[in-house]
């Protein structure tokens, strides 16, 4: 599965590092980058739930 964040629509809100700390983390102004682009099939899950609850819609995810 790829994972994709969309620098420019993020603001920061951090609910995806907090919901899957496994995937994604924040940068120094807290906004959101990926630290797992090609998610093995345990992290799936997470990259989905991150994905899911990003209020700007700025992660996607592939496969």
């Amino acid at each position: 599965m790829k994972v994709r964040v969309d620098t420019e629509a993020c603001v920061g809100h951090g609910r995806c590092y907090v919901l899957a700390p496994e995937v994604f983390g924040a940068d120094d102004r807290g906004h959101c980058v990926v630290l797992v682009e090609d998610a093995p099939p345990e992290l799936e899950e997470q990259a989905r739930t991150g994905a899911a609850n990003c209020p700007e819609r700025a992660i996607t995810v592939e496969g």
